[in-house]
């Protein structure tokens, strides 16, 4: 009996190891705001970051990784669900639309496989009902979460997200609060001076830019720092030689330019994956220390790690197994997306192949650092702004404040920080035609439902999932209304008139995208519609009559459409509300709206200030009214 008892108990014991030697445990480092640009691994020499340096040297560094989003809900929600956001409606930061009920967070199918994962402590989602999401995705989700909680011998798969390097830190904080959380927590050693880094073209070298610019590299050193820390707790508890190590950004550099802007400086992200050697057979890039050119995306990880736990992929994941027996053939191109921030619309649809990458702008009458007013807070915001009103800015500098092409070509190979647009040179023309081609494709296939107004998906998410109701043909007429969309944008006389002509179009969202289309033709070109825009501003469908309003009130001064302007500005649907106080971002002529913006501004202080609708639209407020004295009044450059 004691023999039968000792075999058994070494049959256990052996099953154990077996198990926690054949499943790897899996670390996840995430930081915030953070391109690769700024990273000693990536051939900048002015950084000091020796820690993710050290993981580049003796793991896999990827060249060509990227973000699916530029801000930090969007691309955290590919993260958790691998679903792409403009499939399920959620590319719109901070917004809380349903997903289909049999979607769930990547960890949850780990967990079936044994794992116990844990996450400390970001969630950020950007989905409806995220405590009962957050609840099922994860064993343990705190700022105490962590591998330490785990059953003896089970597999672990842990986050741990770093904040140091968020724009807040970068940018927007005052220069004392940022003192107080980044450069007295590093020794006076560690600190990089105001003088010890080159600055982006794009920006103006001034001392008053250098102090503000300064911040990015001090917040990625002490990013660098915590790293190490949470490392060496690793090497402590003995799980570094059975732990693969992913590092990587949620998205690009936190800075005006990068981050929320549908450009690679807002979606290319540093990304470093470790492997022990008990596991480096899993790796089909080779042994440490390997640079790798291959494409990947956030919507590979949700795959990847589930494949790595042992399970089987739900249906609804289309992203690759990047690694192990059942990796995914390598692909040459991706698709990315970056919609509304905060309180600022936009809509960005891009594709890379790496080396290019073009980017379709929907919304160009807006410029690319357009009014977000988390962003306008930041000190160096503020500098860009009174150096672009004092003249001081080079040609460059002031095209960030111009309104945008609707196309941008940039080779990225030659010029890392897409100083030059290439889409009208005749030598790129074949490359440039082949993107457009593969991204109008792209679109039409995924049937990408932010080609409806934030406005409508609100209003489906009521009833059913954005997810779903993209599919239904009858409601949603993909291909005419990509049709007028694809046209939003170009600025000529003969795209001008079909657009005119599809504002009498019986389908909603085909006049929406007319309406679009037409805010960013020039003034001269419309002068001729003068009546067309005049009915326009009764459509019964209130996205085209938002959009239709600001047209003609800029083009003709009309009062039914300052009129109109101001009954949206003030609708109790925050969406309307969101979308007109934006158009009165980019008119001219301000004065009328002031006092009713003032007095909306007061309604939304007295409402819960934690309700991202009420945030929304009370930012948009503050924005117009600081524009007031921001900017002055140049034709030249959008407001």
């Amino acid at each position: 009996m004691r023999t039968f008892c000792l075999i058994a108990l070494l049959t256990l014991v052996s099953a154990v190891v077996t198990f926690a030697q054949t499943k790897p445990n899996i670390l996840w480092i995430t930081i915030e705001d953070t391109s690769p640009q700024f990273i000693g691994c990536y051939k900048n020499k002015n950084a000091r970051t020796p820690v993710i340096d050290q993981l580049a040297r003796e793991g896999v560094q990827f060249r060509n990784a990227f973000s699916t989003g530029t801000v930090c809900s969007p691309s955290r929600f590919t993260l958790i669900t691998g679903i792409r956001t403009y499939e399920a409606g959620t590319g719109n930061h901070r917004s809380n639309y349903p997903l289909p009920a049999y979607m769930r967070g990547f960890p949850y199918y780990m967990q079936k496989c044994g794992y116990y994962t844990t996450n400390n402590s970001k969630t950020d989602y950007n989905l409806a009902e995220p405590k009962k999401f957050t609840e099922e995705a994860w064993s343990e989700s705190s700022n105490r979460a962590g591998w330490w909680n785990r059953k003896p011998g089970q597999p672990f798969f842990a986050i741990f997200n770093f904040e140091d390097s968020h724009q807040s830190r970068t940018m927007t904080d005052t220069y004392e609060q940022y003192k107080k959380k980044v450069l007295d927590e590093l020794p006076a050693n560690e600190r990089i001076g105001e003088h010890e880094f080159d600055m982006p073209p794009f920006y103006r070298d001034s001392p008053e830019m250098r102090k503000q610019f300064a911040r990015v590299y001090n917040s990625i050193k002490l990013t660098d720092n915590k790293i190490g820390k949470l490392l060496q707790r690793l090497d402590k508890d003995g799980l570094r030689d059975s732990t693969i190590i992913f590092f990587f950004a949620d998205h690009g550099e936190g800075i005006p330019r990068g981050k929320t802007n549908g450009i690679n400086l807002g979606y290319r992200v540093p990304f470093i994956v470790w492997f022990p050697p008990m596991y480096k057979h899993l790796s089909p890039w080779g042994e440490g220390g390997v640079v790798t050119d291959e494409l990947i995306n956030f919507e590979d990880l949700a795959p990847t790690l589930i494949s790595l736990s042992g399970g089987d992929l739900p249906i609804h994941l289309k992203g690759r197994i990047l690694m192990g027996r059942k990796r995914s053939a390598p692909v040459d191109h991706l698709i990315l997306s970056s919609d509304r921030s905060d309180n600022g619309i936009d809509m960005i649809r891009s594709v890379t192949n790496g080396r290019y990458i073009y980017s379709r702008n929907y919304m160009p009458y807006m410029p690319e650092v357009r009014y977000i007013r988390y962003m306008e807070i930041g000190d160096i915001k503020q500098q860009m702004r009174q150096d672009l009103a004092q003249h001081k800015l080079n040609h460059l500098q002031k095209e960030l404040f111009a309104k945008r092409p609707a196309e941008v070509l940039y080779d990225l190979k030659n010029d890392g920080w897409e100083t030059t647009n290439l889409i009208n040179n005749p030598a790129y023309r074949g490359i440039a035609g082949q993107m457009r081609k593969r991204l109008n494709a792209s679109l039409l296939k995924s049937r990408d439902v932010h080609f409806l107004p934030e406005y409508e998906i609100a209003e489906i998410s009521k009833t059913t999932t954005p997810y779903e109701f993209r599919m239904r043909d009858e409601d949603f007429p993909a291909a005419d209304v990509y049709k007028a969309a694809s046209l939003a944008g170009i600025r000529s006389e003969a795209v001008a008139y079909r657009q005119i002509r599809w504002l009498k179009n019986k389908n909603k969202f085909v006049r929406y995208w007319a309406a679009v289309g037409l805010r960013s033709q020039d003034k001269a070109t419309l002068f001729s519609y003068r009546a067309e825009l005049t009915a326009a501003i009764q459509d019964t469908y209130g996205p085209v009559a938002v959009m239709s309003s600001a047209i003609a009130y800029e083009v003709f001064g009309l009062p039914q459409a300052e009129a109109s302007l101001k009954a949206f500005c003030a609708s109790d649907n925050t969406e309307l509300a969101l979308m007109a106080l934006n158009e009165l971002l980019y008119v001219t002529s301000k004065q009328p709206f002031i006092e009713n913006v003032r007095s909306i501004h007061q309604v939304f202080i007295r409402k819960n200030a934690a309700n991202q609708s009420v945030y929304k639209v009370k930012a948009a407020c503050m924005d117009f009214l600081g524009s007031l004295s921001l900017v002055p009044n140049n034709p030249d450059y959008a407001e």
